[in-house]
């Protein structure tokens, strides 16, 4: 089978396509994979690293707040729906495959004025922009949870997928995991997605000295690229050194299957592919939903697992170095509790998105 792949920006968008192309290599050892993406987004650091060709197009995001600034991107939308078309003639692929971003929109128009099949996976509740204008170019839209078919035109093209996760996710070991990574005692693993997250970082600052001196506490902090340079130096004048064996500072996390697993208590964001990698590892975490994204999608996501008991929530708004502290030390003194969130989040979890979206795949690659 021959697929392109398309989903970039955030690693939000790129993770589920790696996973899906990773997942039916695994199937078809002859599959022969490209993706799409741009230059700028992660996307070309992660693809390559997982093995994969990819092709570069110049697009952009449309600006909701200055409409005259669109002008330019209706332009290289133009330009980069041509440029895919190019693309799909020169590997003719069997079916192409979206996890959205504005990079899965030109993709999708091309494949359908080539005539080729294709996919758009929408990993949360309220569908986004990409994903409600490519409905009428898909054969299919598979989507994460069953509200989200209501919210579609085409609901006669929708399968309910659940979130793609990553296979080293469903076969990671925590015991394991702690072994490989040498950790003996309570672990903590922080980070605000792929490219960082301002409060968290900040409030990270005012937590990490409490943690240097409570000595029996490992933490593994994700600052985001954009953020490292400062945070490091930041803490080095605290006189936490880069050696230090209890608190490590990275700008991104590479392994993150490994130390997830690993991890006694995550704080993160609450996207959809990280609630649904929690979910699926049984991890209890405490989520700081960012509320600069459309719809407000990542506070019903975390609210959801707070009010199954999976999870514990704080607002942008009510964060704080004393109220983050505070929640994360009470989980990890209270190992009552943590199993309890543990059971409650793989009674949530679903797991098997990956074989659903690859019989589609074959269903699409048959026309």
């Amino acid at each position: 089978m021959r697929v392109i792949f398309a989903g970039g920006g955030t690693g939000g968008h790129i993770n589920p396509a790696i996973s899906i192309a990773d997942y039916a290599k695994s199937q078809d050892s002859e599959l022969c994979a490209l993706f799409i993406g741009t230059q700028r987004g992660l996307e070309s650091k992660l693809v390559p690293k997982a093995g994969y060709d990819i092709k570069y197009i110049d697009i952009q995001g449309f600006n909701r707040k200055n409409l005259l600034k669109n002008v330019s991107v209706i332009a290289k939308l133009i330009k980069s729906r041509m440029d895919c078309r190019k693309i799909i003639r020169e590997f003719k692929p069997d079916c192409v495959v979206c996890t959205g971003g504005y990079v899965s929109g030109p993709v999708i128009m091309a494949a359908a004025k080539e005539g080729v099949p294709s996919l758009i996976h929408e990993q949360n509740v309220y569908p986004g922009l990409t994903v409600k204008g490519s409905e009428k170019y898909a054969h299919y839209l598979a989507v994460s949870f069953d509200e989200t078919v209501n919210l579609m035109s085409a609901k006669e093209k929708c399968v309910v997928t659940g979130n793609p996760i990553r296979t080293q996710i469903l076969d990671a070991n925590k015991e394991e995991a702690r072994k490989k990574l040498g950790i003996d005692k309570p672990f903590v693993l922080v980070f605000g997605g792929s490219l960082g997250a301002q409060r968290i970082n900040e409030t990270m600052l005012q937590i990490i000295p409490r943690l240097k001196q409570n000595g029996n506490v490992k933490l593994l902090f994700g600052t985001g690229e954009r953020n490292y340079e400062s945070i490091r130096s930041a803490v080095s004048k605290m006189g936490i050194s880069e050696d230090d064996e209890n608190i490590e500072i990275v700008p991104y996390i590479d392994n993150m299957a490994e130390v997830m697993s690993a991890a006694d208590v995550v704080v993160a964001r609450s996207g959809a592919i990280t609630v649904s990698e929690l979910a699926a590892l049984g991890k209890p975490s405490v989520l700081i939903p960012s509320p600069n994204v459309v719809r407000n999608h990542q506070e019903q996501n975390a609210r959801e697992f707070e009010k199954n008991g999976a999870a514990e929530v704080i607002t942008e708004a009510g964060l704080t170095a004393d109220v983050l502290y505070k929640k994360v030390t009470e989980l990890l003194e209270d190992e009552t509790k943590l199993n309890e969130m543990s059971d409650n989040l793989i009674k949530m979890a679903k797991t098997d998105a990956l074989p659903k979206i690859y019989e589609l795949m074959i269903k699409m690659s048959e026309k």
